[in-house]
């Protein structure tokens, strides 16, 4: 790989931590592509990873939900597979899965079994659903202590286990015992690493809201979806249903189809059999950076009508699963723009979903006006305003987007923004969350006001969010924005990493205050003269003062 090929891989992968998003973030809506050094980036990171050990692998496994991650050597492999019989195997047969295994043990009586346990807990074997402590069918006044056998190497205790059995006038030692390995014993990746061709990629993140786990599965794992999916019910408690996409989102209201591979198919009303197809969406439960979102069923009559409720950020949502958008991926980022409002800012959402951004807001005492073309999500927006408390602080509207900024964004913007003073606290946010689609709705914002701007206060920042697959997500983001806008915003906007959607995708967020030549339409001379009198609220105001 040439200079030209590291760098690029260099600067993607950069993008790709969310550790380096932090990194990367600029402030005071300049361009991160302008202002910030990927190599100088990328060397303070590695300074960092240095100094905190451990740092890619704690931004690794806190950004995506998974099937439990290990790392094993050669040894560890053998031991804790199953059967090898079991390769290949599509319908899930657990009996299939016993295996006997040689592991260490350790004679003790049976008053000292706890007190052992305690000093040596560091090589007493840990698996899933394994007693750690068996009887010795020779001897009914002691107990055998089983050992990881990778942490007893060649059956022999170390200097420090045979000073602990020394204070415990305990005989060290170390016999063979045959110990019999179960389905219940094998973790998530072991098991599908056993059943599925050898040397294929078998960890999978997946998805989770409420009782419903959702996978996109690559298609070497398709012959064998619905043992993955059985395997997925058993090793994660509370989930009842398992769904696999089986396209990308193709619909007005962001559906795509999807596969119920396991359980229960109870994500519409009527229900249906095992590997119905059925309309839902996509939902990922991760531990983002330092957030850890709460997902919990309803034990109400409503949860009885498979309604999931979620909880992010503190604050509670109810949904159907098969006919809205949701998608808790999206919770630090929920955060982070939320974090940004003060009271009595006023935020216009114009892709609202079932409120996510909205209901924080109007928690936040900001005033709201929540859009959304899809009906369900609009009934469950107003639902879950009710269900917070805010339904008296938040505007919802059941439209199109574009029809949306043009309407009451407009209306309320040519209202509001004559009464500003250029020390007025209150601004105006409008979030643009349809990462598809965003960008195009920009034009909307070219001259949307007919009149003589009276100052640069409470111009509107705009939070848009899209999808790239470019060398350079965020040259690639503005460069679009720009295009829509009409105009460059060089110096005038930052670019927000929010996550890596596939591989070489990244979704990206855009924020710029929208320039006063986009936004206003100058009126003719004389109708300028006229509303300059009747409407400027502050000193005299020039476009070069503006501009300046």
């Amino acid at each position: 790989m040439g200079q030209t090929g590291t760098s690029v891989w260099r600067d993607r992968t950069l993008w790709r931590l969310g550790y380096s998003a932090r990194l990367l973030q600029t402030n005071n809506f300049r361009t991160a592509a302008a202002n910030t050094s990927f190599p100088a980036a990328w060397t303070l990171l590695a300074q960092y990873s240095g100094i905190i050990p451990g740092l890619f692998e704690v931004v690794r496994k806190n950004r995506f939900f998974t099937m439990p991650d290990t790392v094993e050597d050669k040894a560890d492999l053998k031991l804790y597979s199953p059967h090898p019989g079991v390769r290949g195997m599509t319908q899930l047969n657990r009996e299939a899965f016993k295996r006997t295994v040689v592991v260490p043990v350790l004679k003790v009586k049976t008053e000292i079994v706890n007190t052992l346990l305690k000093s040596l807990k560091h090589v007493v074997l840990q698996r899933p659903g394994l007693k750690r402590v068996v009887e010795d069918p020779g001897d009914e006044n002691s107990r055998f202590l089983i050992l990881d056998p990778h942490k007893i190497p060649e059956f022999s205790l170390g200097e420090s286990e045979q000073e602990v059995l020394n204070r415990l006038n305990v005989h060290p030692e170390v016999s063979k015992y045959n110990l019999e390995l179960t389905y219940e014993n094998f973790k998530s990746e072991e098991i599908l690493r056993a059943v599925l061709p050898e040397g294929q990629e078998v960890t999978s993140g997946f998805s989770r809201v409420g009782h419903i786990a959702h996978l996109n599965l690559r298609d070497h794992q398709l012959p064998y979806r619905h043992l993955i999916g059985q395997v997925i019910i058993d090793k994660n408690p509370g989930i009842t249903c398992v769904v696999n996409k089986t396209n990308i989102i193709d619909s007005t209201y962001r559906n795509f189809q999807m596969e119920v591979l396991a359980g229960e198919s109870n994500l519409v009303t009527k229900g249906g059999s095992q590997g119905l197809l059925i309309w839902v969406t996509v939902a990922i439960c991760v531990l983002y950076h330092s957030q850890t979102l709460i997902y919990y069923v309803d034990s109400t009559e409503e949860s009885s009508r498979h309604i999931p409720k979620v909880k992010e950020n503190n604050i509670a949502y109810e949904l159907d699963f098969s006919k809205v958008y949701w998608n808790p991926r999206l919770s630090t980022e929920h955060s982070r723009i939320v974090e940004l409002l003060k009271p009595g800012d006023v935020l216009f959402d114009v892709f609202a979903g079932v409120g996510p951004f909205a209901i924080p807001a109007a928690k936040k005492k900001c005033h709201v006006f929540a859009n959304d073309l899809n009906p369900e999500s609009y009934n469950w927006l107003l639902h879950n305003c009710k269900l917070n408390k805010v339904d008296d602080k938040i505007k919802a509207f059941n439209m199109d987007g574009r029809d949306f900024l043009l309407g009451p964004v407009r209306e309320e913007l040519s209202k509001e923004l004559p009464l500003q003073k250029e020390e007025q606290k209150n601004s105006f946010h409008i979030v643009m969350n349809l990462p598809a689609l965003a960008i195009e709705f920009l034009d909307a914002f070219r001259h949307l006001l007919v009149r003589e701007p009276c100052g640069t206060a409470g111009l509107p920042t705009v939070h848009c969010y899209g999808f790239s697959k470019h060398e350079n997500p965020a040259k690639d983001i503005q460069e679009r924005a720009e295009a829509s806008l009409g105009t460059s915003l060089d110096g005038r906007c930052s670019t927000y990493l929010v996550r890596n959607v596939a591989p070489n995708k990244e979704m990206l967020c855009i924020s710029f205050q929208i320039p006063v030549d986009v936004l206003y339409k100058r009126p003719c001379p004389d109708e300028a003269k006229q509303a300059s009198k009747r409407l400027c609220t502050s000193n005299e105001f020039s476009e070069e003062k503006f501009l300046s």
